[in-house]
């Protein structure tokens, strides 16, 4: 592993939940004086929605919350499990399109879900897919991301 960490979170189609937990994370090791320690990105496992911007209805979440972000999608590709050192998946389907991609034990040993993370997780280790719902479950999403990547970089910081 080198001195920077390098994660990728991953959701569907990169436009809701993976860029939020991105730029969240970014956001949060900024505040905390240690984003020198992280190289961040986030990825889909589908290409439905490569090179679009992230929704809009999920950047009006944040941006109620006080975290403004933009970008482009783009699709998570074999070599990203090379490249990351720990790859955060949204859900369980998302979890296992990653993990059938893996070829070694190594590979699949660098993702999780996300909401492992999450204090208040409990069994339901999915962070929901908002998109075809209304503005509260972004809202509710908003605040289930944040939990969690407080709670992941609380771990990394911890040498957990």
């Amino acid at each position: 592993m080198s001195s920077v960490q390098r994660l990728c979170f991953v959701c569907l189609g990169n436009i809701v939940r993976s860029p939020l937990a991105e730029n969240m994370f970014i956001q949060l090791a900024e505040q905390a004086g240690t984003a020198d320690r992280y190289e961040v990105d986030s990825a889909g496992t589908s290409a439905w929605h490569v090179g679009e911007p992230p929704d809009s209805r999920m950047r009006r979440a944040a941006a109620r919350n006080g975290l403004k972000y933009d970008g482009r999608s783009r699709q998570f590709q074999y070599s990203d499990l090379e490249y990351y050192d720990l790859i955060l998946a949204m859900d369980l389907d998302n979890q296992k399109n990653l993990t059938s991609l893996a070829s070694t034990p190594e590979q699949a040993g660098k993702i999780h879900l996300l909401r492992e993370y999450d204090p208040n997780g409990g069994s339901n280790l999915s962070v929901p897919d908002p998109y075809y719902s209304g503005s509260n479950a972004f809202d509710e999403v908003y605040t289930i991301v944040e939990r969690s990547v407080r709670g992941l970089l609380e771990n990394l910081e911890q040498g957990k």
